[in-house]
């Protein structure tokens, strides 16, 4: 077993297993690679991981900066590059998929099975009249079907715009008004706790006119998925499987210049309006393969790799469909939740199938913390190598209990920081070379750059106590090209804040460590100001979770008329925690253990013992819901939540816990 070493800071760190260092796909070599020739660097990653039609000459044109071309005179295809070659060098039998269905139902599906399926797929689009350029809306459970409706649309050179599941109505039909999408494909329904959840009446209700304008969208391909009744509209409605059926079978993939839009990502804004990131085909496909082959130490033909996330978020695009079916991975792709039908389902599936990579949000982490060891402890999870992480921050204490108890205190854990933005992982462990440490991201992945500045864009050293602003000083072959429609939007959100140096800004808060280490404090906007003193909510959190007693926690800022901004904490205690009077006591000692672990300033207003916290369906926390209650406001949108009954119960325990504050 490797043993753990201590660093100048007194915290425990954890070299690379023997083992795996030994094998390594990822070495130290890359690093000196790419510090001294870093667009050759680029240009070879390009060169070696993906299959061109064409070639590309040039691999970064940044005059118009901030848009960037990237392999710009280089042809390919997104489709062929996932499936084709692997089938033509004869690996057509290797397993791509195994899915597992909520209910139990299972299918795995083979290269070259699924080569059919999206030449399939793609006649059925053209033949609904859908053309190279076209764009099309994709809303999906985690089914299948989702990852041939991507690939289909890439293979005819039709930017896809997937919508997550769990949005409302409205909200699919502001992104398919955005984006002018000409076709939709949904399901029926999926599944969720054990329960069928209907899909397609959101879709007619979105596709109704609104102010007596029709929508762009012409067809709607229906998935058969629970089996449940559906309204339809000849013409417009076709079931995917009879669709698929009548296609012809063969499809010959449409060669597109690498700046080719390849999807639309839409994500959320502060001025409320979506923001529709556009990722184009050559550049994303490149950083997709690049970090998922180096960050999970990748071996596809011996791994069995599980990505947690939803198809409708970046994690799901980048690291359940491109990434790994670029590298001819073997996937684990699962619909439901992790306690349907039981809490240790996760642990029944990694031994079943052997998972050897997993990755998934610290949310989910803490989520199996509360749940307890002994769920896991019942499964054989020997066959885990990589364990990442995802979403936002990772506290120091749940990084160590995910390595310990699901890593069996042997695997590597990368915490990895990118967003939908960045298209991949720019900040991460290489778990052949890091010594890791827990809570910490670590280093920017060989070829990008990363520094952590102050207000005035001057560049904080290795070791600087305070917090700075992160941003990205060179461009990356995965970065967005733009907000669909909005070029002043793009300019304003991301370049505006530090122009004159010419960097991206990534909106979220950092420090360097002595050692250059980057540990990421969450989202600007989630620095609280109290009293003058700059806190991160992340930091906060920590401390809370830090505590025996705490499961889970979610800290926001509130108004304070004294203070500026004053500290509220929404926490979940452990089963066998101890609640106290009313949870005055359990509060008064959470609020006691903040000021000693952080600082009196630092010290909660309010705690308060919730049973869940606002999430989606993906894991996320949405921490403007609990801003919401906790500065006494009408309570924003819950559709995307999993359980939208949650901001109910702790609207109604936040009045009577006022007992906590003092």
């Amino acid at each position: 077993m490797t043993q753990p070493a201590t660093d100048s800071h007194d915290q425990t760190t954890y070299p690379p297993p023997a083992d795996l260092a030994s094998g390594a796909v990822a070495t130290a070599e890359l690093y000196e690679e790419a510090a001294a020739d870093r667009l050759a660097f680029w240009g070879r990653q390009a060169s070696e991981l993906l299959t061109w039609d064409v070639e590309p000459t040039e691999v970064l044109d940044w005059s118009a900066a901030p848009f960037a071309r990237w392999f710009a005179d280089g042809r390919l295809n997104a489709a062929a590059n996932c499936v084709d070659r692997h089938v033509a060098a004869g690996r057509g039998d290797r397993v791509a998929f195994h899915w597992v269905g909520e209910p139990g139902d299972t299918v795995t599906t083979t290269y070259a099975e699924l080569h059919a399926q999206v030449q399939r797929a793609a006649n059925a689009l053209t033949d609904l009249g859908v053309r190279t350029g076209d764009r099309v809306a994709i809303y999906l459970p985690m089914v299948p079907e989702a990852v041939v409706a991507m690939l289909a649309c890439a293979r005819i050179g039709a930017p896809h715009s997937v919508v997550f599941s769990g949005f409302s109505a409205q909200a699919l039909r502001d992104r398919v008004d955005d984006a002018r999408a000409v076709a939709v494909i949904t399901s029926d329904g999926g599944y969720r706790r054990g329960e069928p959840a209907p899909l397609k009446p959101a879709v007619d209700a979105a596709l109704e006119p609104r102010d007596g304008v029709e929508s762009t969208v012409r067809a709607v391909l229906v998935v058969q998925r629970t089996k449940g009744e559906v309204a339809w509209t000849e013409g417009r409605d076709h079931w995917w499987h009879e669709a698929l059926e009548a296609a012809a079978p063969t499809h010959e993939p449409v060669s597109v210049e690498a700046e080719h839009p390849l999807f639309v990502l839409y994500t959320s804004g502060s001025t409320g309006k979506p923001k529709g990131i556009l990722h184009t085909t050559g550049g994303y496909l490149t950083q997709a393969a690049y970090t998922h082959r180096n960050v999970f130490d990748l071996h596809p033909e011996t791994d069995v790799y599980w990505c947690g996330a939803d198809i409708g978020w970046v994690t799901g695009h980048t690291y359940i469909v491109y990434g790994p079916l670029l590298n001819g991975t073997t996937s684990v792709m699962y619909e439901g939740t992790p306690n349907t039908p039981t809490q240790d389902r996760w642990w029944q599936i990694v031994e079943q199938h052997g998972v050897t990579k997993l990755y998934t949000a610290p949310t989910t982490i803490r989520t199996f913390m509360k749940w307890g060891e002994e769920l896991v402890s019942g499964h054989d999870l020997s066959s885990l190598q990589v364990l990442g992480s995802v979403g936002e921050p990772i506290n120091p204490e749940a990084w160590t209990w995910y390595r310990r108890v699901i890593g069996s205190d042997r695997t590597p854990v990368v915490d990895t920081w990118w967003q939908t933005e960045t298209g991949g992982i720019m900040i991460s462990a290489l778990p052949g070379v890091t010594s890791l440490k827990p809570g910490s991201a670590q280093v920017p992945l060989p070829g990008i750059s990363v520094e952590v500045v102050d207000d005035e864009g001057r560049v904080l050293p290795a070791g600087h106590e305070g917090a700075g602003y992160l941003v990205l000083t060179e461009p990356w072959p995965g970065m967005l090209r733009g907000i669909w429609g909005d070029e002043e939007r793009y300019r304003d959100t991301y370049w505006s804040r530090f122009a004159k140096e010419g960097w991206y800004f990534a909106g979220d808060g950092a420090r360097r460590d002595a050692d250059g280490d980057v540990w990421l404090l969450g989202r600007v906007d989630d620095v609280m100001n109290v009293s003058g003193h700059r806190i991160s909510t992340t930091e906060v959190e920590s401390a809370l979770v830090s505590h025996p007693s705490v499961a889970e926690a979610a800290v926001v800022g509130a108004s304070d008329p004294t203070t500026g901004q004053g500290i509220v904490a929404f926490v979940i205690l452990r089963e066998n925690a101890p609640r106290g009077a009313d949870g005055q006591d359990v509060a008064k000692a959470l609020r006691d253990h903040v000021a000693r672990e952080i600082s009196p300033i630092a010290k909660p207003r309010q705690v308060m013992v919730v049973s869940e916290l606002p999430k989606t369906r993906s894991g996320k926390i949405m921490r403007r819901l609990l801003r919401d209650v906790a500065e006494d406001r009408q309570v924003g949108d819950v559709t995307t939540l999993a359980d939208s009954s949650v901001m109910a119960t702790i609207q109604a325990g936040l009045q009577g816990s006022r007992g906590s504050e003092d």
